[in-house]
């Protein structure tokens, strides 16, 4: 690479999710609330959407990879919604308890829950501060 080449991040592609059974984690997570975009068996992948974006949550077997819980610390993916207390209700209501309590940010509140394969996904809101959040 030249010096005057440019090293510069335009944003997201997909953020990859490993997974021990494909049709599992579609089932887990079309009941936390995701759309599937696509979903390819033979390569043991499915690209869930989240909201209009265009890259989205990749998720890819990863054989032989059992049920386990989310190693401390874990990385964490967080997506903004409206509110993180209605999304925890919502997800408890569909069998999917949070790790903890619904806790309070700077910004709003957030909500926890790992799939099967201990990956973890928060879900926060800009209640506190909407003028940040993407429903301003």
């Amino acid at each position: 690479m030249s010096d005057d080449e440019s090293y510069e991040l335009l944003g997201f592609d997909n953020v990859l999710l490993p997974v021990g059974d494909l049709a599992e984690a579609v089932g887990f997570y079309e009941r936390a609330g995701f759309a599937v975009g696509f979903r390819f068996d033979e390569a043991g992948i499915a690209l869930l959407k989240v909201g209009g974006e265009t890259p989205g949550i990749l998720l890819r077997v990863e054989e032989p990879l059992g049920h386990r819980t989310p190693p401390w610390p874990s990385p964490r993916l967080w997506l903004e919604v409206p509110d993180a207390r209605v999304a925890a209700r919502r997800l408890a209501d569909a069998g999917i308890p949070p790790l903890d309590e619904v806790f309070q940010e700077a910004t709003g509140w957030t909500v926890e829950i790992a799939d099967p394969w201990g990956n973890v996904l928060g879900f926060t809101d800009y209640t506190k501060r909407r003028e940040l959040g993407r429903l301003s």
